[in-house]
């Protein structure tokens, strides 16, 4: 059974603190603890990993993001990407070749990334879904250290 893990992004990013860090590979340039230890997880459990940014789509953790943005699904205001342009991607990047979705993040991307694959023959989980953060991230970081998936 082949895996892709979908890491949501972060609002946390490299430029908050050091604002002069210039083009970054999104892999480092999402911060947060949170992150992190979803990137760790999906480096070990996975066949391919992507990052789901709300302004670029889904992008491989080698992506390079030029500067710093602030662009999230729960605020439609800051103009996200949308469903009809992460289906296009799906095809573009040969998303839909896989048998499981596992999806790290909130309930919004959880949503995001249900409603983008929708119609594909594909299964996605949320392994922390509905979990506090605290919660979802000690989840996934005793996965990594235990060497034990959560899907």
């Amino acid at each position: 059974m082949s895996v892709l893990v979908i890491v949501s992004c972060g609002k946390s990013k490299i430029w908050d603190k050091f604002p002069n860090a210039g083009q970054t590979k999104a892999k480092n340039a999402y911060i947060s603890g949170y992150f992190k230890w979803n990137r760790r997880y999906a480096e070990k459990f996975s066949d391919r990993w992507m990052i789901l940014s709300a302004k670029y789509g889904f992008i491989e953790p080698d992506f390079i993001i030029p500067e710093n943005y602030n662009v999230s699904f729960l605020h439609p205001s800051t103009n996200p990407i949308s469903i009809a342009e992460l289906r296009k991607q799906i095809k573009e990047k040969g998303l839909d070749r896989f048998d499981k979705i596992v999806v790290l993040g909130g309930s919004k991307y959880v949503d995001i990334v249900r409603k983008a694959f929708q119609g594909y023959d594909v299964e996605v989980v949320a392994p922390t879904l509905g979990l506090p953060l605290g919660k979802a991230m000690s989840l996934v970081k005793n996965a990594v250290l235990s060497s034990n998936s959560l899907h």
